[in-house]
């Protein structure tokens, strides 16, 4: 009788899972939320919902989700052996159900000030029961270490299964998701940082945004004024869809006509490709009458969509920028680029590159898949991998850039800001650049070599084929005195994720609700009783 484990990577976006014949270590099914059960849209929500809110109803919340979706992989849950997780530090300091303060706040000082202990964050093997996971007594729990507190999981998977770490050219690898993990290799030197992206990389915040999964239009390829989408069919592969133009009108037909439900992050990008290369994008917004383009099916880009996909976009550069400079290297000197995470699989690097995702000067484009998810899974396959990648977190002499509090930084991404909101032009921003001490940015010139090493972000989905859990989530409730049941909270929730009952119950849905990036609720609460921090798990 076969003996199962089960992979899992908590991302800020979702959970993904595969499920493994440990006897044959054939992936038998793959299992995906379409988003992240907590309130909020990416990882600093997540963390003062764990701080402000408790991190006990963080822990429950997460795990109510991670349950779901191992029920979801179609085996027989009492046969599982081994659970192998990977994650950002704060995703799996809530999926253990540990304190999060550490993470919370930057440096000894910090720490020391508030009396903040960091914790230890290795490699460790657990029972998996301890954390809550519907499996029996006795299965294991593999976790594998940060590089340091800030440097998590993923950030080490992204660079392990790349051959970044082998790499002996300067070169860049980034995860382009919410929370935008990065690591710059200069020789034997590794600086890494992270950028709040936000979701629109994930496309979330976006009118028509979705995870990549079967009817998403994640490209769009450019011919004579006219844009071919390209959408996702059930095995999450790229097909030929409609053929449009700049009107919205379909030229041409195309097989997954009429398949089309939603837009990726990575298909937002190609928008964003698209009014650039069309002169469409003029201050903030795109220059047609409704202020849209229109793809087909239905499916529409906003300049609400563009705009938010531009933050990412100079979110990220400013990343890319600021490790350069604290490098002391050129972007003439950088030549090697590795795009992890969904957005980095089903992006079009060319395009990618044009707009600033990645370096101009990036000859060689490496796009590696979900890094985090495959680690977890060889893990899985062979537990004593954990001992090594703890070795190898050991040696990694990592300098770590707070991008928050960094002063290159925060100057390229006030100037990413004024390019793409208010118009500047490139000569301004270099000019800006160099009064500030910091060197230009180059030119996109010729074509990069890219090298798509796996075919969607999830290679392997085993026989059952993908199944996306939408069912997640739970609620948070409270009664408040002196509340009089107005019902102006329900009515200022822009997410629509609150109730209030007859009986002045006031009912919370997390996975819809902004949280503490939102607070409307609170804000507008007439008598001022309304406390969302004091709202409790509903049972």
């Amino acid at each position: 009788m076969s003996s199962y484990g089960i992979s899992l990577d908590i991302g800020t976006s979702g959970t993904r899972a595969h499920a493994v014949d440990l006897a044959s270590n054939k992936i038998l099914s793959t299992s995906v939320t379409e988003c992240h059960p907590l309130p909020g849209a990416n990882i600093m929500d997540h963390l003062t919902f764990c701080i402000r809110v408790g991190k006990d109803i963080a822990h429950d919340i997460l795990m109510d989700t991670v349950n779901k979706v191992i029920h979801t992989l179609d085996i027989d849950l009492n046969r599982v052996e081994r659970v192998a997780i990977c994650g950002n530090p704060i995703q799996l300091s809530i999926f253990q159900g540990m304190e999060v303060e550490d993470l919370a706040y930057a440096g000894e000082n910090a720490h020391k000030a508030k009396g903040i202990k960091v914790l230890d964050r290795n490699a460790v093997t657990r029972p998996a029961v301890d954390v809550g996971l519907d499996v029996p007594d006795g299965a294991e729990l593999f976790v594998p270490p940060a590089i340091r507190h800030e440097i998590g999981a993923d950030a080490l998977a992204m660079m392990y299964k790349s051959g970044f770490l082998e790499q002996k050219q300067n070169c860049l690898v980034t995860d382009y998701g919410t929370n935008a993990e990065m690591a710059l290799k200069v020789g034997d030197e590794i600086y890494t940082g992270s950028a709040a992206a936000g979701p629109a990389m994930e496309g979330q915040s976006i009118k028509y945004g979705m995870l990549a999964s079967p009817g998403a239009i994640s490209d769009l390829e450019f011919a004579g004024g006219r844009w071919r989408c390209l959408v996702l069919d059930e095995e999450v592969m790229p097909r030929e869809g409609d053929l449009m133009d700049l009107s919205g009108e379909t030229v041409e037909e195309g097989p997954m006509h009429g398949k089309a439900v939603g837009i990726t992050g990575t298909g937002v990008i190609a928008a964003v490709a698209a009014v650039m290369r069309s002169h469409m994008w003029k201050k903030g917004r795109i220059d047609t009458n409704d202020r849209k383009i229109w793809l087909q099916d239905g499916v529409q880009v906003n300049s609400h969509d563009i705009a938010e996909a531009c933050k990412a976009i100079g979110a990220m550069r400013a990343g890319h920028f600021t490790l350069l400079e604290h490098a002391g290297i050129k972007f003439s000197e950088m030549e090697t680029m590795y795009m992890a995470g969904a957005s980095g699989t089903y992006v079009d690097a060319v395009k990618a590159r044009e707009i600033g995702l990645v370096p101009p000067t990036s000859r060689s484009i490496y796009q590696i898949g979900n890094t985090s998810l495959a680690m977890a899974t060889d893990i899985l396959k062979n537990p004593e991998l954990l001992d090594e990648l703890q070795t190898i977190a050991n040696g990694i002499r990592a300098n770590h850039v707070m991008f928050a509090t960094d002063k290159v930084f925060e100057q390229i991404y006030m100037q990413e800001l004024a390019f793409w909101e208010e118009g500047m032009s490139m000569d301004m921003y270099n000019a800006n650049n160099k009064i500030a001490g910091i060197q230009p940015l180059p030119e996109v010139r010729g074509e990069p070599e890219v090298h798509r090493i796996v075919a969607r972000d999830i290679p392997v989905l085993g026989d059952r084929g993908l199944y996306i859990l939408h069912d997640i989530g739970t609620e948070l409730t409270g009664r408040f005195e002196g509340c009089v049941g107005c019902g102006i909270c329900q009515d200022e929730c822009p997410e629509r994720a609150l109730t209030v009952s007859d009986d002045k119950t006031i009912t919370v849905k997390t996975k819809d609700c902004l949280g503490t990036a939102c607070y409307r609720c609170q804000f507008q609460c007439p008598k001022k009783v309304f406390k969302y921090d004091e709202l409790v798990l509903a049972r």
